[in-house]
């Protein structure tokens, strides 16, 4: 059952922290439909965490309904971030009742700053349900939908020591012949961050790889390496 104290305070926050002409401008920025009041995203956050905090969700149930309520009857695009940013609390924490919920978001949302906002949460589902994570990111590396398949690759960002390198190779490869824009910038997004990590294996990654990495892939991967990048170039 959804948190109605919980949907009326955010709702009401966020418009009395409305700022119009950054709005627009916001709106402008993502060429979308989706209206924008203008909160900056950190008092977006602070807004959910706060309302949440003054108005515990009984269950794990409660929370879920709450964020599909928000995300769906959402007006303004900081309504969907505040929904994105609930997800976040540690009563879902590593929650595999959860990934329904961001599988709705991305694929309803269609932008990237709706798909990245939960890829952490992914990631956190990858790390405390590994097999059966894998199993539906590798699904997801081939699906219709080019937003379900950015997700799939941008999944493992900030894992660090704990990234599959299997999993990594495997959802890129499925992906790296893609013309899209969000999904070769998230190639080079996810190879870019594993190399603060392990720089040797995103060299070896892009240099066997060569020729079927967009050139747009490539230079990010390779942004990081410095002098290593010199051994590919």
């Amino acid at each position: 059952m959804a948190n109605e104290a919980v949907l009326a305070l955010i709702r009401s926050q966020l418009r009395e922290a409305a700022d119009p002409v950054r709005g627009a401008a916001a709106q402008a920025y993502m060429k979308s439909a989706t209206p924008s009041l203008g909160v900056r995203v950190p008092e977006v956050r602070r807004t959910a965490k706060a309302v949440a905090a003054a108005h515990p969700f009984e269950t794990a149930d409660d929370l879920r309904s709450t964020v599909l309520v928000l995300w769906r009857e959402a007006r303004y695009r900081e309504e969907r971030y505040a929904a994105i940013d609930l997800t976040g609390l540690r009563s879902v924490a590593g929650d595999l009742h959860m990934l329904p919920v961001y599988e709705e978001i991305i694929r309803t949302g269609s932008s990237w700053d709706y798909v990245d906002g939960v890829a952490h949460r992914i990631g956190a589902l990858l790390k405390a349900h590994r097999d059966e994570l894998t199993r539906v990111l590798l699904q997801w590396s081939a699906d219709r939908d080019f937003w379900i398949r950015r997700a799939s690759i941008t999944a493992q960002l900030g894992a660090k020591v704990q990234t599959d390198t299997g999993l990594l190779t495997a959802v890129i490869e499925a992906n790296m012949a893609d013309k899209e824009f969000f999904i070769r910038k998230a190639i080079g997004w996810a190879l870019r961050e594993y190399s603060k990590t392990a720089p040797e294996w995103v060299l070896e990654f892009v240099t066997r790889n060569g020729p079927s990495l967009s050139p747009l892939s490539r230079r990010e991967a390779l942004k990081n390496l410095g002098p290593l990048n010199l051994q590919v170039n």
